[in-house]
């Protein structure tokens, strides 16, 4: 495993915030999704992913917050934060249909008037780490399943890329 995750960490109470600094992206997700599936695990209800230091997000990082943002739903009416997105960010998330399953910037959140001090209070994330080959396909895979459940128009947007994916982890699978 790449041991690359640009992400700091720290639960609080009432929330766990996940910062990620730099691109979002698949070499960062599946990290973002391990943690996060902890925190789920562990009874949070309340997951914040700070963008503020955010410079770009694919569709991959977009499908894995879509994917913790819909578990939390499910599970005693919990929801995921988005904080501090930018402009850009904030677009991306919205062009695919994102702001109807998470809350972007809610103005009366927990942790209003606190992010200063979260930030300084956050780590670097412990077990960090890319996983190679059938595993991150399957992570991209699920993550692009999961935006094209999201709405009619990413299901024709991101068809091609699920197909794509599909017939490669096929492949990776019979040659093992």
């Amino acid at each position: 495993m790449i041991t690359d995750s640009p992400n700091l960490v720290g639960t609080f109470d009432g929330f766990s915030w996940i910062r990620c600094e730099g691109k979002g992206s698949f070499l960062g997700s599946p990290a973002l999704k391990s943690f996060g599936e902890q925190r789920i695990a562990d009874g949070e209800r309340c997951l914040v992913v700070d963008l503020g230091a955010c410079t770009g997000m694919d569709s991959t990082f977009m499908g894995t917050l879509a994917g913790l943002a819909a578990r939390l739903s499910v599970v005693g009416g919990g929801s995921l934060h988005v904080a501090d997105p930018g402009e850009r960010n904030r677009r991306s998330l919205e062009d695919l249909g994102l702001n109807f399953l998470m809350e972007i910037d809610p103005p009366s959140a927990i942790w209003r008037g606190k992010v200063d001090a979260i930030r300084s209070a956050l780590r670097p994330q412990a077990g960090r780490g890319i996983p190679h080959d059938t595993q991150r396909a399957e992570h991209v895979l699920e993550a692009h399943q999961v935006l094209s459940k999201a709405n009619d128009e990413n299901a024709r947007k991101f068809a091609g890329v699920v197909s794509l994916l599909e017939a490669e982890l096929e492949e990776k699978r019979k040659d093992r």
